[in-house]
């Protein structure tokens, strides 16, 4: 199940940025390209019989796999941050 994939391949570093946070390192699922189809996969999945016009992405992991999503899906991707933080 991917759950069960992506809670073996997510890196936990306790108390970082600040003592009590439990930070969740995505960057080791990034090494696994077939583990990333199989997110995109999964989401798609997901997503069978809605209609999707586009997928918005919030912040830095939002951008990476919502720009794959929306690639696969052949449909537009939204980026989304604060105000002021992109320029379009």
């Amino acid at each position: 199940m991917i759950s069960e994939k992506l809670d073996k391949a997510i890196r936990n570093v306790p108390n970082f940025p600040i003592e009590g946070i439990n930070f969740k390192d995505i960057t080791t699922l990034l090494l696994d390209p077939d583990l990333s189809l199989e997110i995109i996969d999964a989401f798609i999945e997901s997503l069978k019989g809605e209609k999707v016009d586009a997928i918005v992405g919030v912040e830095s992991r939002g951008f990476l796999f919502g720009f794959l999503l929306a690639n696969k899906m052949g449909i537009p991707f939204v980026p989304i941050r604060k105000v002021g933080k992109l320029p379009g």
